[in-house]
């Protein structure tokens, strides 16, 4: 294991620091809504909580549609182009939140806001892919998850003043923030575009469109790529945890209010800023596999701490209010540390077992899942909460962290050395 140090924000190149720039960007801009989002179109608007979180699904629903299509078009026209498209688009759809007055224009710009969003993620890895090698690829996503969560965090703070003085001030905000995004790409980043067969963009973009689905078609059914994916999917599961149901445990069992609730998930983005860069420098010389089995037993700690808290008001035993808060507290933290794990190591084997002409639609398939998971993690908790039962839930979780560390084992044999990072210590040494 190699000593984390700052070298891991060095060396790349120029439009690596680029699309990370314009994720914090846009970012920070998300950051400004994000906290208030919900409580300001069913307060303020009058929107009941039933259609803003069939919005939210909607806009859930467009967001994977819009992977799909974006990671297709990187593909066939390039990266660039579908960066820039979709934070112009985005200035326009995430503003128009501003204008939003009854449910059904709620619905409409929430599907709309998540089509033009989608666009952008595959494209910008599949840049960021093409733009590194080995341990320098999973640094550079872990550069790019790092100014996620950095633009994010701040976006939170600013925005919490913003919103007091003016309060659609942060809609607007939040869409210009994604035209500065578009006019900081379009003026500075290269046209890249890496195919096998070496046909330019324009005589791809000639392709019927019969061709063309057959093409994505079979990028997304490669049995690889589908297995990762279907692991995504379980990681993504324990992911939407964090906003799904651990609130409640925190809120019902402890007492604890939304503010106290908030500060101490700012645990969240600390840790990524803080451990991010230098905890994927130091497994730079593991399996991109063990990095992730290692991710899965976090999460399963994870969950553990949660089991605790919950169940003292089963047993009949009332857990000090300290010892819960520090208890969730432990849940952040551990499962962010399997965060920081998952995120990088999971987008660079995904870019290494496909093909670099079919990169862009492998990645989409991969957050996709990721997009599913989160929809089926909210629900599975539900339900057990529903049926009360919701002690068992983390435990079932603890078990499912364990079934994801065997399923990455399985893929580890479906994979070279080479695809699996092992090349990476060879280089360095």
């Amino acid at each position: 294991m190699r000593t984390p140090s700052l070298d891991a924000v060095r060396g790349f190149r120029r439009p690596v620091y680029l699309v990370s720039l314009g994720q914090l960007v846009n970012l920070f801009g998300s950051g400004l809504v994000y906290p208030f989002a919900t409580v300001h179109f069913h307060l303020e608007v009058g929107i009941s909580l039933g259609v803003v979180g069939f919005g939210l699904l909607l806009n859930n629903v467009a967001t994977a549609v819009g992977t799909a299509v974006g990671g297709f078009a990187a593909d066939r026209i390039g990266r660039k182009p579908v960066m820039v498209t979709s934070m112009a688009l985005s200035t326009l759809t995430l503003a128009a939140y501003a204008a939003v007055t009854n449910a059904a224009g709620f619905v409409a710009v929430a599907t709309a806001a998540g089509l033009t969003l989608g666009l952008f993620p595959p494209a910008s890895q599949a840049m960021i892919a093409d733009l590194t090698d080995g341990s320098e690829r999973d640094r550079a996503f872990a550069l790019l998850k790092v100014a996620n969560n950095a633009g994010f965090g701040l976006g939170f703070v600013v925005g919490g003043v913003l919103y007091t003085i003016a309060q659609l001030a942060v809609f607007v905000a939040d869409g210009l923030t994604c035209g500065v995004v578009a006019v900081l790409l379009w003026a500075t980043l290269p046209r890249v575009r890496r195919g096998d067969d070496g046909t330019s963009s324009e005589t791809t973009a000639a392709s019927s469109l019969a061709s063309a689905l057959s093409d994505w078609r079979r990028a997304v059914t490669r049995p690889r790529i589908v297995f990762l994916a279907l692991l995504n999917v379980g990681f993504a599961v324990m992911y939407a945890q964090m906003q799904a149901t651990v609130p409640v445990v925190a809120t019902e069992t402890l007492g604890l209010t939304s503010a106290e609730l908030g500060t101490l998930y700012v645990l969240n983005p600390i840790v990524i800023v803080t451990l991010q860069l230098p905890l994927v420098a130091a497994v730079a010389d593991w399996r991109r596999t063990r990095g992730l089995v290692v991710s899965a037993g976090f999460w399963a700690a994870a969950m553990l701490a949660v089991w605790v808290v919950a169940l003292g008001p089963v047993v009949g035993a009332s857990i000090p209010v300290a010892a819960g808060v520090a208890l969730v507290g432990t849940f952040l933290v551990l499962r962010t540390l399997g965060e920081i794990l998952h995120s990088p190591l999971v987008s660079s084997l995904a870019s290494d077992i496909s093909s670099e002409a079919k990169r862009g639609t492998g990645l989409s398939l991969v957050e996709i899942a990721k997009r599913l998971g989160f929809g089926i993690g909210a629900a599975l908790g539900g339900a057990f909460f529903d049926l009360g039962i919701e002690v068992w839930l983390w435990p079932t979780l603890a078990l499912g962290c364990v079934g994801l560390a065997v399923g990455v084992l399985a893929l580890e044999r479906r994979v070279t050395p080479a695809e699996n990072g092992a090349a990476r210590a060879a280089t360095a040494d």
